[in-house]
């Protein structure tokens, strides 16, 4: 593979083909399971229509939105032998159950090996394959999902399989987790070294000012 996007100058090539499903696993593990960001607990979403505004929400803030179907036009299309393209409230509830098993592999340091074993488990469980997709007039783009699969298949498979392979080339360490305090948002690094240890600027700030508190306090007391 090649790398353009990450430029990750002297080390495994991974590419923006890759990449951009790297930080879709962490957008959806950020969306359906962080229970503190930024120095604030917060409730995870729960039931379907809380889920599918949280996600359309954030897939929107950073560009990527999926057409909205009603349940019923989801069932017709199914019904049709087409897998929906869109995301129905049953859709966000399952996504958060692979949001769930995506989130190990993120911060996974010393347990690597239990986060490898469920990424293998969600890898078997949704069909991960690689696949060539296309039309006639449109290059072939290489995913990691079957050509019938539906949404939530796809986006488990993709997303799993970017995983895998950053974990695979010897890059877990760039599946970061924000090692601020009441912070559990996650991170794909694209720093050159691997060296980003927080979600956000934010984060980063907060840590600091907080160290440079305790160093006061030490030497006036």
């Amino acid at each position: 593979m090649t790398i353009e996007a990450w430029r990750i100058t002297g080390q495994p090539d991974l590419d923006s083909h890759i990449g951009w499903r790297v930080e879709l696993a962490a957008h959806l593990v950020n969306c359906l399971t962080a229970t503190s960001a930024h120095g604030r607990p917060v409730t995870p979403p729960s039931g379907g229509d809380d889920r599918l505004a949280a996600l359309t929400d954030q897939l929107a803030a950073v560009g990527r939105v999926p057409s909205l179907l009603t349940a019923d036009e989801a069932d017709r299309m199914a019904a049709a032998g087409r897998p929906p393209l869109s995301l129905t409230d049953a859709d966000a509830d399952r996504l958060a159950e692979v949001a769930a098993e995506l989130r190990p592999s993120f911060g996974a340091g010393d347990r690597i090996l239990g986060a490898a074993a469920r990424l293998n488990q969600l890898l078997v469980r949704h069909n991960a394959v690689p696949n060539l997709h296309g039309d006639p007039h449109r290059p072939l783009v290489l995913s990691f999902h079957r050509a019938d699969a539906d949404l939530v298949d796809a986006w488990a498979a993709d997303t799993g399989t970017a995983l895998a392979m950053v974990i695979g080339v010897g890059q877990a360490a760039r599946l970061g987790a924000c090692q601020a305090d009441e912070c559990s948002l996650v991170f794909f690094d694209t720093t050159r070294n691997a060296s980003r240890r927080f979600c956000d600027l934010a984060c980063q700030n907060r840590t600091k000012a907080s160290a440079y508190r305790a160093r006061r306090r030490a030497q006036s007391s």
